[in-house]
């Protein structure tokens, strides 16, 4: 897998409300009603990280959880990381 130009992770972005890009990761802060939900969250996480082999940097502060991505093994954003992070936003909602 490749690594994106910055214009190819910006169109990606585009789609993901709220996600940045910075510092060579993509992330989001997400907000919950506490920390019960917060965890739900992760825990919704745990099957499409798996399922692609493609873990994402973790934070947790009470009710509010920080999710970035990048891939590894290119030192990069490749399109696993977008892909991912569809999954995730779609957990959110």
């Amino acid at each position: 897998m490749s690594a994106l130009t910055d214009q190819q992770i910006a169109e990606g972005l585009r789609a993901l409300p709220g996600w940045r890009h910075d510092k060579g990761e993509i992330f989001k802060w997400f907000r919950f009603d506490g920390f019960p939900e917060a965890i739900a969250f992760l825990e919704g996480i745990v099957e499409p990280a798996e399922r692609m082999k493609h873990h994402p940097d973790i934070e947790c502060h009470y009710d509010r959880v920080r999710i970035a991505l990048h891939t590894w093994s290119e030192e990069a954003i490749t399109e696993k990381d977008l892909e991912l992070a569809r999954e995730i936003e779609g957990l959110a909602r």
